[in-house]
């Protein structure tokens, strides 16, 4: 069984490592299906799975979360289809995540995988970081993008991400203790960073 949860700020290169990771280990890699997969649950079109995707959307979950933590956006939550709330879209992506736990195999990105696998003791659970300036480089690189608009993703995500994870599970996404590795992700090529993995997940399922 090879299970690895990974959470990426921006700029870490999460979908890069994580694709790579798993290649490396001949498992499936849940990103960009993971909202196909809501829509599917919920009955609700893709693309309203998607702005509800926190990983995909810069803005959707600020605007929404913008009620509890007390900031003004600006911009009101877009509608979601008769029937479908935030919670709705919460519990879907959390089954999904559950269910593909359940396989045995997989490396998953995002979506609070390292929180709502966090008892399933089979789970490596993997943070990619690094200093805010060399994020913003490596998103220039990686992504394409110039400098403004790597700076202000930079400080949306940090803020909605952490945000995220504060009100649905009350816990601070910079925790060291939610994770059994943290790695500077700027200063560690992808190849290397697979293999820490890799090899972190042999460990783990050796103990």
């Amino acid at each position: 069984m090879t299970l690895v949860a990974l959470s990426a700020a921006y700029g870490a290169g999460g979908v890069r490592i994580g694709s790579a990771l798993a290649d490396e280990l001949e498992v499936p890699f849940l990103d960009r299906a993971i909202p196909n997969a809501v829509a599917a649950r919920l009955s609700v079109s893709v693309d309203e799975a998607v702005a509800f995707d926190y990983e995909a959307s810069r803005s959707w979950i600020e605007r929404v979360l913008s009620g509890f933590i007390g900031s003004d956006t600006g911009a009101p939550a877009p509608l979601l289809s008769e029937g479908a709330s935030s919670e709705d879209f919460r519990r879907a992506t959390e089954e999904i995540l559950r269910r593909q736990a359940e396989t045995g195999d997989g490396v998953i990105l995002g979506r609070g995988a390292v929180l709502v696998l966090a008892d399933d003791e089979r789970v490596l659970r993997v943070r990619l970081h690094g200093p805010a300036e060399r994020r913003i480089r490596q998103a220039m690189r990686l992504r394409g993008v110039d400098e403004e608009t790597a700076r202000d993703t930079v400080r949306r995500l940090d803020r909605t991400h952490a945000a995220y994870y504060r009100h649905f599970y009350g816990a601070d996404i910079d925790d060291p203790s939610l994770y059994h590795l943290v790695i500077d992700s700027t200063a560690i090529g992808v190849d290397d960073c697979v293999e820490l993995i890799a090899r972190a997940t042999t460990a783990l399922a050796r103990d």
